[in-house]
């Protein structure tokens, strides 16, 4: 598959919601797999106390308040690992956890690891499976995603994407918040159905 250039530092550097917004439609790639961003939810620090970082900096939250374009791996359940892109200037938290992803590139080698998938739209449809299935562990944590193995990339060709905001999945602060974003009618997303999620929707070139 033919892929486009890989979003510079500077693409990260800005508002948390900007950056989980346009992540729709890019793809992330690891090694020989990718996969189209469906869905993202964006975590903002500060008063949103959903965010690993509103608690300030500790050796776990460390790397959100640092450099923009660096990946936050943590582990959830004890047993799943959760991606995360840090945003924002140096200094002031903001990171987008990366949700679902539609396969475009390894599938063969997404369905080894994700073993217990029954179909394509389960490979990674949650932000757990989408690690599995993309070999993605802790030991990425800090890794610069704009260079190396673990990247995000543009489409080979600039398309049209329709984006609907709603809620957040599986948190109970600051749960009202219309940060999780989706491409509007793709069957890769995780949690709800597009067509009964609440929020708002708007195109955009990507």
């Amino acid at each position: 598959m033919r892929f486009g250039p890989i979003l510079k530092r500077s693409f990260y550097e800005r508002p948390t919601v900007e950056v989980a917004r346009g992540l729709l439609g890019k793809l992330l790639v690891h090694g020989p797999t990718a996969g189209i961003i469906v869905e993202t939810e964006a975590y903002l620090g500060g008063d949103d106390l959903a965010s690993h970082s509103a608690r300030g900096i500790t050796d776990r939250t460390r790397v959100i308040f640092g450099e923009a374009g660096h990946a936050y791996v943590y582990l959830i359940y004890g047993m799943y690992e959760c991606l995360n892109i840090v945003c924002e200037p140096a200094g002031k938290p903001g990171c987008v956890l990366l949700r679902a992803l539609e396969p475009a590139a390894g599938t063969g080698i997404m369905e080894r690891r994700r073993a217990a998938a029954r179909k394509p739209e389960d490979l990674a449809s949650g932000p757990g499976k989408l690690t599995l299935a993309m070999a993605i562990t802790r030991a990425h944590n800090g890794a610069d995603v704009t260079r190396g193995p673990l990247v995000v990339r543009e489409p080979a060709a600039r398309q049209e994407v329709e984006i609907q905001a709603t809620p957040r999945i599986g948190i109970s602060q600051c749960a009202d918040l219309p940060l999780r974003f989706v491409i509007r009618g793709n069957r890769f997303v995780s949690g709800v159905a597009q067509g009964a999620a609440r929020g708002s929707a708007h195109r955009l070139e990507v």
